[in-house]
C-alpha cells in the first residue's frame, strides 16, 4: 500500500485540535462557577445598606431565638457562641422597626396556643414584653371553618399608612377529600391590622380574598419602589396538576391590602419555605433566602426588579464557590437590614470570643 503522508499529516493535525479542545474543555469545566452575585458595593462606593441581622431558630431547638449577622448579606456568623439571644421567646422570629422608632418582634407559644405576642426593644440587644393579641378565628369573613391554629404571625409596619398589619397562616376544615396533606391543603394567610399593636382590627380578613384561592403559608409583606408585594409559600402538595406546590411564589398590590395578583412563577425550587427578603448592600438587587427543608440547608434567590426575573445562587457551602455561606442547622427567621453601629454593639453583646 502507498503511503500517503499528506493524508497521515492531516490526521495528525485533527488529533492535535481535538486534544487542545479536550485540555480547554476540561479546565473550564474545573474553573466553571456562578459570577458573584449583583448588588455588592464597588471599592470607593458607599453602602446604602451597611449590615444585616438575621433573627432565626436551630436545629434542635425549634421556635427559640437567635442572632446570625452579616456585612454583605451572603456572608453569616452566628453570635453569641450559637447560643439563645432571649430566653423568653417562642415563635419563627419576624422583626421590624415600628411607628416609635423601636423594634418589634412578633412570635406566638405554639400554633394551638390562642394570642399571638409581642416584644419591644431599643437596640436589638434587650427585649421586653409588650402586648398579646388574640385573634377571632370564628368569625372571619368567608372562611367559617376555621381552625383554632395561628401558624408564623408575621409583623409588616407600613409607613405610608402608619399602620402595622400582622399576617399569619390558619387552616381549615376542607371536610371529605383526597388531597394529600389536608391539614396543609387547608392553610389560608390571614392579617389583622393596628396602629400601636395594643388594639387590632376586628374580625381577622383572608389576605388573598380576590379571585385566587390556594394553600399559603409563612406570607410577610414588603413594600417596593412602587408597590406592595407579599411573599410566601405556595402550600399545595406538588404533583403534575400543581407543578410550584410547596415552592416560593411572590405577588404584588397597588395596595397594601389588596387585591393581590394573581402569583408569579416559583422562584425557588420545590419543598421550599420560610423565606425571607433584604436588598443587597448598594440597594440595587434583592436577596431572598428560603429554607430547603427539613432543615438542611438554605438557598437563595437574586433580582434587580422584585417583579423578577429572579435566578438562583448556587453553590451553598462549597468553600471553592464560596457565594454566600449561613452558619449550618440555622432555620425558620427574619433578616433586616441595621447599620454599622447596630452590628457593632450586636457583635460586641454577643461576642463569641471565650
Amino acid at each position: 500500500m502507498k503511503f500517503n503522508r499528506t493524508f497521515f499529516r492531516s490526521r495528525i493535525g485533527v488529533l492535535k485540535t481535538a486534544l487542545i479542545l479536550a485540555l480547554w474543555s476540561g479546565l473550564a469545566i474545573a474553573r466553571a462557577q456562578m459570577p458573584d452575585p449583583p448588588g455588592q458595593v464597588q471599592p470607593g462606593e458607599t453602602p446604602k445598606y451597611e449590615a444585616y441581622l438575621f433573627a432565626h431558630m436551630m436545629e434542635g431547638d425549634y421556635g427559640r431565638l437567635y442572632y446570625s449577622v452579616s456585612r454583605d448579606g451572603l456572608h453569616w456568623e452566628e453570635l453569641n457562641h450559637g447560643k439563645r439571644v432571649f430566653n423568653d421567646y417562642h415563635g419563627h422570629s419576624s422583626i421590624c422597626r415600628g411607628h416609635d422608632g423601636r423594634y418589634y418582634l412578633v412570635g406566638n407559644r405554639s400554633d394551638s396556643a390562642p394570642d399571638i405576642n409581642f416584644w419591644v426593644s431599643d437596640d436589638l440587644i434587650h427585649w421586653t414584653q409588650y402586648s398579646d393579641y388574640t385573634p377571632d378565628l370564628t368569625h372571619v369573613p368567608h372562611y367559617p371553618k376555621a381552625l383554632a391554629r395561628i401558624g408564623a404571625p408575621k409583623l409588616f409596619y407600613d409607613q405610608a399608612s402608619s399602620q402595622y398589619v400582622l399576617t399569619w397562616h390558619t387552616t381549615h376544615d376542607l371536610g371529605k377529600t383526597d388531597l394529600p396533606e389536608p391539614y396543609w391543603a387547608g392553610q389560608r394567610t390571614l392579617y389583622a391590622t393596628s396602629k400601636d399593636l395594643k388594639t387590632f382590627s376586628d374580625p381577622p380578613h383572608k389576605l388573598f380574598d380576590s379571585g385566587w384561592d390556594m394553600a399559603t403559608i409563612d406570607t410577610f409583606l414588603y413594600k417596593g419602589p412602587d408597590k406592595y408585594y407579599a411573599i410566601f409559600k405556595d402550600e399545595r402538595y406538588p404533583s403534575v396538576d400543581w407543578p410550584t406546590g410547596k415552592t416560593i411564589r411572590i405577588c404584588s398590590s397597588e395596595k397594601l391590602l389588596g387585591p393581590y395578583a394573581k402569583p408569579g412563577p416559583p422562584i425557588s425550587p420545590n419543598f421550599r419555605e420560610a423565606p425571607t427578603l433584604i436588598p443587597s448592600p448598594n440597594g440595587k438587587a434583592w436577596y431572598l433566602y428560603y429554607e430547603q427543608y427539613p432543615g438542611v440547608s438554605y438557598g437563595l434567590s437574586v433580582a434587580t426588579n422584585l417583579d423578577g426575573p429572579w435566578f438562583q445562587v448556587a453553590g451553598y457551602q462549597r468553600p471553592d464557590w464560596d457565594k454566600y455561606s449561613l452558619p449550618p442547622k440555622v432555620r425558620h427567621g427574619c433578616m433586616i437590614p441595621i447599620s454599622a453601629k447596630e452590628y457593632e454593639a450586636l457583635t460586641n453583646a454577643f461576642k463569641n470570643t471565650p
